[in-house]
């Protein structure tokens, strides 16, 4: 008896994108199955619990331009899983520490940023823990094959939302257009780090005590920094002990992508130190560490037909979601898999319209 099938989309990847891409295709009643290799949902979205404290060490907030996202954003708020932040945002020039004032809305999960992709996530099939390593088989029937040897499936779609280098790996051998178009996106590496303090920051001179954020400008000092956040300063978290978020610059990160985590948390937080108006000392952290997210920000966008440009798919049951095809906002890799997921829905909905009764 030939096999038939399933008619169930597999989304590998439970980044903000495939989730976007996860969640059109689930209300619309179509299956829908997320493989993710962390512990849970969440990518450059997802927080870190320490002893005493939640830190972000991916998207620290994200902002909002597109009429579309704005809609979605305004749902999360309703939810409780998103609030204005920051609020206090500072920059440092060549003229010190100076309020930095812009007409953008930016916003923040709370209690932590894994509230918005957990909420994404809800009522959604996602197989944690899981690394897919290759995919077998051809339109219509794929199977997805994990990190023991397991395989996954059939489906009859695949959408990857991981970064472009990982995804080429998994076309490369079925698409060539596919594999194509993801050698045209470079992925460039960040380094995150964290402090956590026992004792309150020291008050800056000339500096508002209930700062949240700082961004150092390009060339300040040759700084490896580019931006410090206060996690006891963001919503629902006044009672956790006082940590910063350090992120530092893509080119550094890149020059220095083998160095140790013991050996980069030390640099960012001493860069830290050296930006601190006036002759001030920071207290000693109790917890300092980093994390390396080698893939964290296209560098090349890929290009394409104005109607499809930030995803791409193709008559294989392949097709390619992320920040890699439109930009390297959380706006824009929500909005790319969401547009994927739009299509991807309407096509199905076509498909079963055309297919005779009985």
């Amino acid at each position: 008896m030939p096999h038939t099938p399933s008619p169930a989309t597999a989304v590998i990847g439970a980044g903000i994108a495939g989730l976007a891409c996860a969640r059109v295709l689930h209300d619309a009643g179509h299956p829908v199955v997320l493989f993710d290799k962390g512990r849970g949902p969440g990518g450059r979205m997802s927080s870190r619990r320490l002893p005493v404290a939640v830190v972000e060490l991916g998207a620290q907030f994200f902002s909002v331009r597109d009429a579309t996202f704005r809609r979605q954003v305004a749902a999360w708020q309703a939810a409780g899983c998103a609030a204005p932040w920051p609020e206090a945002l500072w920059q440092v020039d060549e003229r010190g520490w100076r309020r930095h004032h812009d007409d953008l809305e930016r916003f923040i999960g709370s209690p932590r940023m894994s509230a918005v992709t957990r909420h994404l996530a809800e009522g959604l099939t996602l197989i944690a823990g899981t690394r897919i390593e290759r995919l077998t088989g051809n339109a219509g029937q794929w199977w997805l094959v994990d990190q023991h040897g397991e395989r996954h499936g059939s489906f009859a779609r695949v959408v990857i939302s991981a970064p472009t280098p990982q995804a080429h790996a998994l076309v490369a051998s079925h698409d060539g257009a596919l594999a194509t178009a993801c050698e045209a996106v470079i992925q460039r590496p960040c380094w995150a780090a964290w402090a956590l303090f026992d004792e309150p920051l020291p008050a800056l001179p000339g500096v508002d005590d209930n700062w949240q954020a700082v961004r150092l400008a390009p060339g300040h000092g040759s700084s490896p920094l580019r931006f410090v956040s206060r996690n006891d300063r963001k919503p629902g978290r006044a009672a956790q002990g006082e940590s910063l978020s350090l992120l530092a610059r893509i080119d550094w990160s890149q020059a220095r992508l083998e160095e140790s985590p013991e050996t980069v948390a030390e640099a960012l937080l001493d860069a830290f130190q050296r930006a601190l108006p006036g002759d001030l000392a920071l207290p000693r952290p109790r917890s300092l560490g980093a994390h390396r997210w080698r893939y964290a920000q296209p560098d090349v966008f890929a290009t394409g037909e104005a109607v499809n440009q930030d995803y791409r798919r193709s008559a294989s049951g392949l097709a390619l979601c992320g920040d890699g095809w439109r930009g390297p906002r959380v706006e824009d890799a929500w909005l790319s898999g969401h547009h994927l997921g739009e299509t991807l829905a309407a096509a199905i909905g076509e498909q079963a319209g055309e297919t005779p009764a009985g």
